[in-house]
């Protein structure tokens, strides 16, 4: 008989882990060595309310990731957000205000959430919201960036609230980088780094895994000239096809097990970095983590869902709070059934199986 995968002990000691290895990364920098130390005592304290939610029969997951804006200036090639309708030029009508995400992040704080990711669109044009969550220092708070609008006021914050950290996405060198983000792109994040750097301040890297580029984006060339600008984590993010035509670039096993390999050497070797591959071995963590199993997502205009993969929402948290939203229909259906740990050939469950959780949805709405 096998033994039965226990998804809250996996996310304890995956959390325990990251922020074990970012204490270790910032052993050499006083400011955010102490900042680091004060929140592992805050991380152990939210994930006691996360076991105690537990043993009511309540499952609270460690992460929320939030999309606090679906404006963005940038036109990535193959961007799954912008395939999906998520992210626009302009600025969004109806999006909820600073005051709302703060009422969210207050909430996440009381039920034990200790990272809040902050993507987009592009984050850093919605600075109330980011001046906001920098007063909850309990939560760590990573911040996807495409870069462009990194300023002073911006450098000044990031020193004043170290629970706020700058993710910056980047596909690898110049020519990838450049070629899927724009011309000049690259320079600007090297600048951004290289003043993180003088600054005394922490910043991470995103990078987009795809078969053209995972040789390269988890070599220690790559890696260590990121680490020579400061870099402290490095956040590995599967493709996710959007169209038949980009099938072709998604990682599949073969690429995933070579990364997985590569990782783990690296981690041995390079402490003073954090490595996150998302979404990563699903296998290993019986089963995708999303719709509130390890996290889910907020989008810019309320809607709770499953993973910014899977744009499906039945549940707004503006008519309703963080804990109820958790239990919504469709997220209580794809927990209860085995969509979540079915097998599957890509990155994402949810997107390969998208039609299923679109009837889900729909039977939620007939309700």
């Amino acid at each position: 008989m096998t033994e039965k995968f226990d998804l809250q002990s996996y996310l304890t000691e995956g959390v325990e882990s990251i922020v074990s290895d970012a204490v270790k990364a910032t052993v050499t920098n006083p400011k955010e060595s102490a900042f680091m130390l004060k929140f592992a005592l805050s991380s152990k304290a939210a994930s006691k309310k996360r076991k105690a939610y537990e043993k009511k029969g309540e499952h609270i997951p460690p992460f929320l990731i939030a999309s606090i804006t679906s404006e963005c200036n940038l036109h990535c090639a193959g961007c799954y957000s912008r395939c999906n309708h998520a992210t626009v030029d302009s600025e969004p009508v109806s999006q909820l205000t600073s005051a709302e995400w703060l009422k969210i992040f207050d909430e996440a704080d009381e039920l034990g959430i200790s990272f809040i990711l902050m993507a987009g669109g592009e984050p850093m044009l919605r600075r109330d919201i980011i001046e906001s969550a920098g007063k909850k220092q309990n939560i760590l708070f990573p911040i996807f960036t495409n870069g462009t609008f990194i300023d002073d006021k911006y450098f000044e914050l990031f020193d004043k609230h170290r629970n706020l950290v700058p993710i910056m996405s980047l596909e690898g060198d110049k020519e990838l980088t450049d070629r899927r983000r724009g011309n000049g792109i690259y320079e600007r994040l090297t600048a951004n780094m290289n003043e993180f750097s003088s600054r005394g301040l922490i910043f991470g890297a995103s990078v987009t895994v795809t078969k053209s580029n995972y040789r390269q984006i988890c070599s220690e060339n790559f890696l260590n000239e990121l680490a020579d600008k400061g870099c402290k984590a490095v956040i590995f993010v599967e493709y996710v096809p959007v169209t038949e035509k980009s099938k072709e670039l998604a990682p599949e096993d073969n690429e995933r097990e070579y990364m997985k390999k590569e990782l783990a050497i690296l981690r041995k070797k390079h402490s003073e970095m954090v490595y996150i591959s998302f979404p990563g071995d699903e296998k290993s963590s019986g089963g995708c983590v999303a719709a509130g199993r390890g996290f889910f997502h907020i989008n810019s205009h309320g809607g709770a869902e499953p993973c910014p993969f899977s744009p499906y929402s039945d549940v707004n948290v503006k008519d309703t709070s963080l804990r109820e939203a958790m239990h919504s229909p469709l997220f209580t259906a794809l927990r209860n059934g085995d969509v979540l740990t079915d097998d599957h050939k890509g990155g994402c469950v949810l997107y390969e199986k998208r039609d299923l959780v679109e009837s889900l949805i729909a039977k939620s709405n007939q309700h």
